[in-house]
């Protein structure tokens, strides 16, 4: 009996682009089940194991899927592969007869999901390198703008907006390199029968030609290449390369968005995600403005790093020449990886390209906390000019605590005043070279210069401009 509210994936309507969700349908499994058929069938009639008709009825009927019907065979013969071919053979009268000779049905089932990892990663590619180009202009904008910078989740020495931008971008950049590798490196099992040995192929090619030519040849049709040597599956450890490259910038734009997360707390206030005019930010507390988008990524991506783990011990437990445990799982663990790694792209994409940047409030972090990482310059000066380093690191130190306990009573940062009128200080240097030099904004080294070539380097390797999508 079907429950009336059956259960339903978030990923099937929350999460991940529409065009993401019909790739991984078992709709569009079944029309590449089809369309691998076919391929055999063409390449079979080249050396008269079937003929052009039949090759023309398979054709004919490739793309009317009858779901409804398989389903109806799958719960007679427990076989879905089985039942997809004969649901095929019972809409071709001529050609039925000849679909999957001398296939095994992971012949079928792996080049099909080969087919769909590799149109998975073309939908994604793209997503990244509009990310990447968001990224670049928002760097390009904020290259030599100072702010507060947190070690520690405590406030250090000053460094650029566009510099800490570019420190994941740059990450993201790997990420790319990673999964065009993927993409690049990515093969079927090709044709090769029940245990890989390709046996099947050899007896109906005997005396024409050899199973690897045949397999080259129904490969070229698919536009795939195939693994040299492969078991009754293609090796389980090219889907655990897949998915953790795709945790790998999962890892990425995790730690972007937990950033936002902690800018965004009123406290510091520099960053915040958009939020939307009608936006409702708690059912209890109007005032809030949550960072939901942020908080998203973190709980999706969260989820995404743990899938490599099933993708490795599927790929280690590949006992001999196959195991069927990898199956039931590798249905979820694929489509899951890729449609959330799809909605982190996208959700990231928004955030970066309509990232709130509150001047104010990283202008009043500078006031309150860059004096204390003028200390540094400070010191250096005061030894140059002839004092004792450990005696002056010692006097900042006692003052800059002083300071620091006002400024935690809730008070203006004093410490410039107490410094400039330090008689200590005065003996090496005047009043005015020690305000000029507590004053942290310019003590940002070569952050602009760093962050705008990677910014270029972003553009060379993408092309382009900024996304608009």
């Amino acid at each position: 009996m079907t429950h009336p509210d059956p259960y339903v994936s978030p990923l099937t309507w929350r999460y991940g682009s529409p065009e993401m969700r019909e790739l991984w349908s078992e709709l569009y499994a079944r029309r590449l089940y089809r369309r691998i058929w076919v391929a055999m069938a063409r390449v079979q009639s080249r050396y008269g194991l079937v003929t052009a008709e039949q090759v023309a009825d398979l054709e004919a009927h490739a793309a009317d899927v009858n779901f409804a019907r398989s389903l109806e065979i799958e719960a007679s013969i427990h076989h879905d592969v089985m039942a997809e071919i004969r649901a095929f053979a019972e809409q071709c009268p001529v050609g039925g007869g000849i679909i999957h000779l001398g296939a095994t049905s992971m012949d079928v089932r792996d080049n099909a999901t080969a087919l769909q990892v590799r149109d998975a990663l073309d939908l994604l590619l793209p997503k990244l390198d509009g990310l990447l180009l968001d990224f670049a202009g928002q760097i390009e904008r904020r290259a030599a703008q100072p702010c507060i910078g947190f070690t520690h989740i405590q406030p250090a020495e000053p460094t650029t907006v566009g510099y800490r931008l570019a420190a994941y971008a740059q990450d993201l950049l790997i990420d790319r390199a990673d999964l065009a590798r993927v993409r690049a490196e990515w093969r079927g099992k090709g044709f090769k029968g029940a245990v890989g040995t390709s046996a099947s192929y050899q007896l109906l090619l005997e005396g024409q030609t050899d199973p690897a030519t045949f397999e080259a040849e129904v490969m070229t049709e698919l536009g795939l290449p195939a693994w040299p040597v492969a078991n009754q599956t293609y090796p389980r450890r090219q889907d655990w390369a897949a998915l953790t490259a795709l945790a790998g910038m999962g890892s990425t734009l995790y730690r972007f968005a937990f950033d936002l997360r902690i800018l965004q707390n009123p406290a510091i206030g520099e960053w915040a995600e958009p939020f939307g005019k009608q936006q409702v930010g708690s059912s209890a507390m109007p005032f809030k403005r949550n960072p939901i988008r942020a908080e998203n990524v973190n709980s999706l991506a969260r989820h995404l790093a743990q899938l490599p783990r099933v993708a490795w011990d599927d790929a280690a437990h590949s006992l001999l020449e196959r195991t069927l445990d990898d199956s039931a799982n590798r249905r979820i663990i694929l489509p899951e990886a890729f449609l959330i790694a799809d909605e982190l792209l996208m959700t990231v994409t928004r955030l970066v390209r309509d990232l709130r940047v509150n001047d104010t409030a990283i202008a009043r972090n500078l006031d309150v906390y860059g004096p204390f990482a003028g200390i540094e310059p400070l010191l250096m000066r005061l030894v140059k000019a002839g004092a004792d380093r450990q005696a002056m690191h010692e006097i900042l130190r006692d003052v800059a605590m002083r300071a620091w306990s006002a400024v935690e009573g809730g008070t203006a940062n004093p410490l410039v005043e107490l410094l400039a009128a330090d008689e200590r200080l005065l003996r090496h240097l005047d009043a005015e070279t020690i305000r000029a030099s507590l004053s942290a904004r310019d003590y940002v080294g070569d952050a602009p210069e760093r962050a705008l070539a990677l910014a270029q380097r972003i553009r060379e390797t993408v092309g382009g401009e900024a996304g608009t999508t």
